[in-house]
């Protein structure tokens, strides 16, 4: 892991001679040299291009570790899910007939109807909160990969499954209040619309003013809900790189795409349009392969006899085509999530080196010295929790003033005492005693 020494020198030419006039180098002439670039990340302010390649770059090397942990997270939360409906199914499981074949020209009583819809309103919370902790638990796995990348170092899939998991309750959190601001504009207008609509609809002459006041209600209210969701989308990165509540991550957010809205709402959208049009490549030749294996077994069925039940073929190739789908949309989700996450975290990364001098304290961290092999002293009163990358300690360290807290001071020096000076050894002979 080297970096370049050259960054921020500008000034000295090298070996093929001075500028030509204008400032144009001559033919073979020298250039500013790159910046340095540890990791998969330029340490510069990033253009879009600079973005994308490097977004590329970070799935590239580390694309393991991601999958490892959204293939674990989607394992779980199927089996959590499936147990979920399952208990509920057999919870209701008597009255399940009674509603959905009931007597012929019989409404279903409402001792049956009550139970299933309770039920199904129960495991639709239940689904929806197993899954948005899952989303949880892969958008904090994001960040705790591109910490790594941005140095240049390894990491395995243990180190960011328990970063993940320990900084789960902190993303959750952001998600969750996100949600509610984005969306409080168009919940708004649909709570005035909705009382709206119902008096058009109930009375004797309905008017088609209230179709018209919807589009009125909701297009501010969805512009409104687009710049809020800007405004945080950087909260969930704030969370485990700065290892911050979401209360703190939703005002840092706020406070890094403040006077950039438009330029990271721009990058952002074509980092949405990159990643669903790469997802869609991915998941175009799993449906063109089990879409055409079922051509044969389904020219084939024309031939059956009329009353016999459907051939073993038609069964497996049914069968295969829905696999096919399935892991087609599964791997095409997961790159989808993983890109757009890593991209969002990339801007991160960028408004920090813009504001907040991050590329030079990284440095600064990369140059730091080892420390020297050999026993080292056990304070008395450990800390409990130590971080245990430099990385996380740049972006964390709150007596950093130029890094993660600005306007804090430094730490005070320690006031040095004078050395008491030394007192000279009497080595005058013994004096001679009286008598």
């Amino acid at each position: 892991m080297t970096q370049n020494a050259g960054w921020g020198s500008t000034g000295a030419p090298g070996p093929g001679g001075p500028a030509g006039p204008g400032g144009a180098p001559h033919w073979g002439g020298w250039a500013p040299p790159p910046p340095p670039q540890p990791g998969t990340v330029p340490l510069k302010p990033l253009g879009l291009g600079d973005v994308v390649s490097a977004t590329f770059a970070t799935l590239g090397r580390h694309w393991k570790q991601l999958a490892g942990v959204m293939l674990a997270v989607l394992g779980l939360c199927l089996l959590v899910m499936g147990l979920l409906a399952g208990v509920a199914v057999a919870a209701v499981y008597d009255h399940i007939e009674p509603v959905f074949d009931p007597p012929y020209g019989q409404d279903p009583a409402a001792e049956h109807l009550t139970p299933i819809i309770v039920a199904g309103v129960t495991l639709f919370v239940l689904l929806f909160a197993v899954g948005l902790l899952s989303m949880a638990v892969v958008t904090a796995a994001c960040p705790a990969v591109l910490q790594q990348a941005v140095l240049g170092r390894p990491t395995t899939f243990r180190a960011t499954w328990r970063t993940a998991l320990r900084r789960t309750p902190s993303v959750l959190g952001t998600l969750v209040l996100t949600g509610l601001i984005a969306g409080a504009p168009v919940l708004a207008a649909m709570a005035v619309w909705i009382p709206v609509m119902v008096v058009s609809v109930s009375g004797d002459d309905p008017s088609p003013a209230a179709l018209v006041l919807l589009p009125v209600l909701l297009l501010p209210a969805a512009a409104v809900s687009v710049w809020l969701g800007t405004r945080l989308s950087l909260a969930p990165a704030v969370a485990v790189m700065e290892n911050a509540g979401p209360g703190t991550a939703l005002r840092r957010s706020a406070a890094l795409v403040k006077g950039d809205w438009w330029r990271i709402f721009g990058i952002t959208l074509v980092g949405s349009m990159i990643a669903m049009s790469i997802a869609y490549m991915i998941q175009m030749p799993f449906q063109l392969i089990g879409t055409f294996g079922m051509i044969p077994i389904m020219a084939e069925t024309g031939e059956v006899a009329e009353g016999s039940g459907p051939p073993t073929g038609m069964i497996v190739a049914l069968a295969f085509a829905f696999l096919c789908i399935m892991v087609g949309g599964g791997v095409s989700q997961m790159f989808q999530i993983g890109y757009t996450q890593l991209f969002s975290n990339l801007l991160y990364v960028d408004q920090r080196i813009r504001r907040e001098n991050l590329a030079q304290a990284i440095l600064a961290e990369l140059a730091a010295p080892a420390p020297a092999a050999g026993p080292v002293p056990t304070p008395a009163n450990p800390p409990a929790d130590t971080p245990a990358d430099t990385l996380a300690h740049t972006l964390t360290d709150s007596d950093a003033p130029t890094v993660a807290h600005p306007d804090r001071p430094g730490p005070r020096p320690e006031p040095k005492t004078e050395p008491e000076p030394e007192t000279e050894p009497d080595t005058l002979p013994d004096r001679p005693k009286d008598d």
